[in-house]
């Protein structure tokens, strides 16, 4: 009886071990409530996945974030700031908002396809590179649906990770694909905590990512950055952007968003060999 009980254990556990995240290279990560600004997340069960890179690891974690994703996220508010100051500039949230949409639904491009979708594609082809350049990847939104808000995202990578890339596209209502652009840091927030300390980080961020893209004749609106004030950069303690890579009207194949993920990792390897200083480790 007792040899049944501990082989029913064993078998117990050894289907549950996938669908617990555990197997090799790949671990869930939560929300530790204990770290920074981690109070002011609202929506919190779920978890991001880390992968880690089988060869020619460079003991760095990129964080890609896939925009929205986030079921009843546009129902709950967070406050767009950490000390409690009013949004100064519009976007989802109006300026002048204390209280910021958890994580919007985001827009549907022209032919009817969600931006949330697109934006996970994007990330799981941009993973997949990254991991074979040998960084290790913290996926923010690793399925359809994450239980975390956007300060929850950015708690977690500014935890974890050595930057954060959230992938978006704008919907600005323009009839034409105005190309991207990353958001950069109003003037206004420069001097707010803990912003004051990572704005240039971010615009560095941002610049090699806009230039990495430019090499691969990726189009660029005007000079590949636009003032927004954002829940994400507003918590962020790592350099830290959101790049929106065109519009509703822009091309969302596989072969664009390939296109748009070689660009993507020219740009961080640009900013990581300048910036981060990590010399690469050998082959596991």
């Amino acid at each position: 009886m007792k040899k049944g009980i501990v082989f029913l254990i064993v078998f117990l556990m050894v289907i549950s071990f996938p669908i617990c995240g555990y197997a090799k290279g790949k671990e869930k990560i939560y929300l530790d409530s204990s770290w920074k600004y981690a109070d002011h997340a609202r929506i919190t069960s779920g978890y991001a996945v880390m992968y880690k890179a089988k060869k020619n690891r460079k003991d760095i974690v990129i964080a890609v974030n896939a925009g929205h994703g986030t079921k009843g996220g546009s129902s709950v508010k967070t406050l767009c700031h950490p000390d409690g100051s009013a949004k100064v500039t519009g976007g989802t949230t109006a300026a002048g908002s204390v209280k910021a949409v958890a994580v919007s639904d985001g827009m549907a491009f022209r032919d009817g396809t969600a931006e949330r979708d697109v934006t996970l594609r994007m990330a799981r082809i941009l993973k997949k590179k990254l991991l074979a350049e040998g960084y290790d990847v913290l996926m923010v939104r690793d399925g359809k649906d994450v239980q975390l808000d956007n300060v929850a995202r950015t708690v977690i990578c500014n935890n974890v990770a050595d930057c954060h890339i959230a992938l978006h596209w704008d919907s600005d209502g323009l009839s034409y694909d105005k190309g991207c652009f990353y958001a950069s840091v109003p003037e206004k927030l420069k001097k707010m905590r803990p912003v004051a300390s990572y704005w240039e980080e971010h615009d560095a961020l941002g610049k090699s990512l806009i230039k990495g893209l430019r090499s691969k004749k990726i189009k660029i609106n005007g000079t590949g950055a636009t003032e927004i004030d954002l829940t994400q950069t507003s918590y962020s303690t790592i350099p830290s952007v959101d790049i929106e890579l065109g519009n509703q009207c822009s091309d969302h194949s596989d072969r664009k968003l390939q296109k748009l993920a070689d660009g993507l990792v020219q740009g961080i390897n640009k900013y990581v060999k300048h910036h981060i200083h990590v010399a690469p480790l050998s082959s596991l």
